[in-house]
């Protein structure tokens, strides 16, 4: 096959994997929702070497799916059905650029992992804020190009604050070199904004310069008890009222989600039985201020105020790992136990306790039996609710109400001010979502920037944007 030659002639020896067996990985998403054959899966080592293959894909009709470590849960970076594609990981360019502590900034190709950068960032007694659960896997590319967020977006910003400057192949092939590490340039568009959240479907984003923050020179976390998601609010308001910008984390779990979350971490157990928890972090940049002491202060006035009804302070770093492995380890428990219907919504802080009992009124009238499974970042109202079918039995078991229970739960969410996708983007499982919330004037900007960036459709087809193939 003449595509497939040209190919490994850009390629060389390891920079191409063609059988079924070894596609396999690259072809199904993380959730094991959508699993659709490629042509191939195409490992660049550099950006030229994207450049030439833009070019290939564009002369043979062959479309392309930008990957990173497919950590995804929208089923954004894996093939669609129907369609001649190959998927392009960017997993063998990992380059640490350069870094530049003058200006805080490091620039790093797109396929370093979220905790490489991370590392790369404490070495140099710096901070790279963003962090997830998945971080080990996660690209740097793909983080950007889905815009994520993590628990530490009270006080840090999602990965579009971390943004200064983009590498971006185009679908011409050229190569967009927008890598620059200036706070200000007020010089027309600012390009790089399209690419950020753009899941693939305009370019293939192939390095960045990204901020760095000052390292943390103290932390304290906790795991608080709360009676309701009320309190659990009124909570969050009563911490940042008192520690201001050193509150850096805000983390909500139900009962059934901390359970699960402990089921599946190394702790195995909850210190204590509450209704809901909330998993708070303050955190000082200077050693001699105890963020520990500020906290113990926030949590002896939340008991007798009645907003907490019990408190564990972390007394190490073991421990204040193993009280965030509790909240981390809930999706991949979900996952373990049957998995659940999804949803990433986000409602104004003070309306989140009227999401959740809405959501769980909806649950108990239209779907008995069904399991609510309430966490998220309470700090930026950002809630993870997954509808977990009823025990002993698997989420495909729903298959015949999914579509209705999510249009509920992300109908409630739009109507209380909220969206219907927070941070883990539209892939192809929310493009109903876009046709029902997003108005026709929205829709139509975006199909006109696809149109003009990608006139041919060959970036990531069937993502983001419904109607565009």
């Amino acid at each position: 096959m003449e595509f497939v030659t040209d190919l490994r002639a850009v390629l060389g020896d390891g920079g191409m994997l063609i059988s079924a067996a070894d596609r396999a990985a690259y072809e199904r998403d993380w959730r094991g929702l959508v699993n659709n054959p490629a042509l191939a899966v195409l490992l660049p080592k550099n950006t030229q070497q994207v450049s030439e293959i833009v070019k290939l894909c564009a002369r043979y009709g062959a479309a392309i799916v930008p990957q990173g470590g497919n950590t995804g849960l929208v089923a954004g970076a894996v093939p669609v059905a129907g369609r001649r594609q190959v998927v392009l990981s960017l997993a063998r360019m990992k380059a640490v650029r350069g870094i530049d502590l003058a200006t805080d900034a490091i620039t790093v190709d797109a396929g370093l992992t979220l905790k490489e950068l991370q590392d790369q960032a404490f070495e140099s007694g710096r901070l790279f804020p963003v962090s997830l659960g998945a971080e080990g896997s996660a690209q740097v590319g793909g983080v950007i190009s889905t815009n994520a967020g993590g628990m530490q977006v009270l006080s840090y910003g999602s990965m579009r604050a971390q943004v200064l400057g983009l590498e971006v192949v185009l679908a011409d092939g050229r190569i967009w070199q927008g890598l620059n590490a200036l706070r200000k340039d007020n010089t027309g568009y600012d390009l790089k904004q399209l690419f950020i959240g753009g899941e693939g479907t305009l370019g293939v984003i192939t390095a960045a310069t990204l901020k760095l923050s000052p390292a943390i020179k103290a932390r304290g976390s906790a795991l608080v008890g709360v009676g309701s998601v009320a309190a659990a609010v009124a909570l969050f308001q009563a911490a940042r009222d008192a520690l201001g910008t050193a509150l850096t984390l805000c983390e909500f779990m139900d009962a059934p989600a901390a359970l699960l979350g402990a089921a599946h971490s190394p702790r195995r157990r909850l210190p204590f039985a509450a209704p809901g928890y909330v998993l708070l972090e303050a955190s000082s940049l200077d050693e001699g201020r105890l963020p520990n002491d500020l906290l113990q202060h926030v949590l002896e006035t939340a008991l007798e105020k009645g907003l907490a009804l019990d408190a564990v302070i972390a007394q190490s770093g073991r421990e204040r790992d193993e009280l965030i492995a509790l909240r981390e380890a809930i999706s991949a428990g979900e996952l373990a136990e049957g998995g659940a219907v999804k949803h990433d919504i986000t409602v104004p802080v003070g309306r989140v306790a009227e999401m959740v009992t809405a959501t769980n009124k909806l649950i108990i009238k239209n779907y008995p039996g069904c399991r609510p499974n309430v966490f998220g970042h309470l700090g930026d109202g950002n809630l993870h609710i997954n509808i977990r079918p009823p025990e002993g039995r698997r989420v495909a078991d729903l298959a015949p109400v999914k579509e209705a229970i999510s249009r509920a739960i992300e109908g409630l969410a739009v109507s209380m001010a909220g969206s219907f996708s927070a941070e883990h983007g539209i892939g192809q499982l929310r493009l109903a979502g876009m046709l029902t919330h997003k108005s026709a004037v929205e829709l139509d900007m975006m199909r006109a920037i696809k149109s003009a960036l990608d006139p041919a459709g060959l970036f990531n087809p069937g993502k983001t944007i419904p109607g565009v193939s």
